[in-house]
C-alpha cells in the first residue's frame, strides 16, 4: 500500500460509513410507512396538507370583517394588468384624448378586421353595424346613443375613445373587463375605419 493509499482511506472508509448511515436512516423511515393502501402513513404537520380552506363568499373569522374575499390594497396591480391611470369623468376624457395615441397603424389589416369582429359582438347591439346608433336594443326602447358619424364623435381623439370604452359613459358601461387594452384600441381603429366609409 502507498502512502497516497494510506491517506484516501480514512475519506473513503468516511464516504462509506456516511452511506450506510444514510440507508439506515431511510430503511428505518420506510419502516414507518405501511404497505397496507387501506392504511394511514404517518403524517408529520398534517395542516399543511388539510389547512382549511374557505369559499371566496364564505364567512371568515380570521379577518376583521369576517369575510373571506379581501379587496385589493391600494396601488396594487393584478399580474399582467396595464395601470389606466385616468378617472372617470369628462375631464379626464379630454385628458386621455390629450395624453394617448392609438397604437394600432390604420393600414393593419389583421389588426382592422379583429376590431371589427369585436365591434360586431360589443357594439351593434347599440351602435349597429354602420354607427348609427340603430342597434336592436334601441329599436326596442333602450335610449339610442350618439351616432358614430356626428361631428363630436367625428372630432373626438382616439384616446378619449380609449378612454370611453375603457372607463364607460352615459349609458354605455364600462368595457375594460370584455376587451383588453389592445382590443379597445382595435375597435377604436373600426370606428375610424366606418367614419371613413360614411353612415
Amino acid at each position: 500500500m502507498t502512502r497516497e493509499d494510506a491517506r484516501l482511506r480514512p475519506r473513503h472508509l468516511a464516504l462509506v460509513g456516511g452511506t450506510l448511515a444514510v440507508c439506515l436512516v431511510l430503511a428505518a423511515l420506510s419502516g414507518l410507512t405501511r404497505p397496507d393502501p387501506a392504511r394511514r402513513n404517518l403524517e408529520v404537520f398534517t395542516e399543511m396538507a388539510y389547512s382549511r380552506a374557505y369559499e371566496s363568499f364564505t364567512p371568515n373569522p380570521w379577518f376583521a370583517d369576517g369575510k373571506t374575499l379581501q379587496p385589493l390594497q391600494e396601488g396594487v396591480v393584478p399580474r399582467g394588468a396595464r395601470p389606466f391611470p385616468y378617472g372617470d369623468g369628462p375631464e379626464e376624457a379630454e385628458r386621455a384624448g390629450r395624453e394617448l395615441a392609438s397604437p394600432v397603424d390604420p393600414a393593419d389589416r389583421d389588426a382592422l378586421a379583429a376590431g371589427a369582429e369585436l365591434y360586431r359582438v360589443f357594439c351593434v347591439v347599440c351602435h349597429d353595424a354602420r354607427g348609427r346608433g340603430e342597434g336592436p336594443v334601441v329599436l326596442r326602447g333602450f335610449p339610442p346613443p350618439p351616432s358614430l358619424h356626428a361631428d363630436r364623435a367625428r372630432g373626438m381623439p382616439d384616446g378619449t375613445m380609449f378612454h370611453l370604452l375603457t372607463r364607460g359613459q352615459g349609458n354605455m358601461a364600462s368595457y375594460a373587463a370584455q376587451l383588453s387594452p389592445d382590443e379597445r384600441w382595435q375597435v377604436v381603429a373600426h370606428v375610424r375605419s366606418l367614419q371613413q366609409e360614411g353612415p
